[in-house]
């Protein structure tokens, strides 16, 4: 009884993991609404926003060559998966005064997916950061 107990508590939690793993696939399709303003990859470069490449643990306003709000400057963040979700479902709410026009992602597995898509790259554009 222990046991048949045991594989279904273990079944529910793998099912429940996968119904809410990440989808870099899913992440790169929702990149696309990003890439008019960001570039991520090798050949990255600062458009309309900076470069995205090593996102993950950078401290917001800090791409060299990049002109920055001062709102986004100052604002003291460091991108993190919490401070990524709260930015990305409202920009203008989590640093008043940014100069990035959007409307924002408020799906929360979309922005799971996002996320694991642009952790792949690290500061000098490769995958596997």
């Amino acid at each position: 009884m222990t046991f048949r107990f045991s594989l279904l508590a273990l079944s529910l939690v793998l099912m429940t993991t996968d119904a809410m793993a990440q989808d870099v696939a899913a992440g790169e399709k929702s990149f696309n609404k990003c890439r008019a303003c960001h570039q991520v990859g090798e050949t990255a470069k600062n458009t309309v926003g900076p470069i995205l490449n090593g996102l993950f643990g950078r401290k917001s306003g800090t791409v060299a060559g990049y002109n920055y709000s001062d709102a986004n400057k100052n604002s003291g963040l460091t991108w993190d998966d919490a401070v990524f979700t709260d930015y990305i479902k409202d920009p203008k709410g989590k640093i008043p005064g940014t100069k990035m026009s959007f409307a924002g992602i408020k799906n929360e597995q979309e922005i799971k997916d996002l996320t694991a898509f642009l952790k792949q790259f690290a500061a000098d554009g490769k995958k596997g950061g």
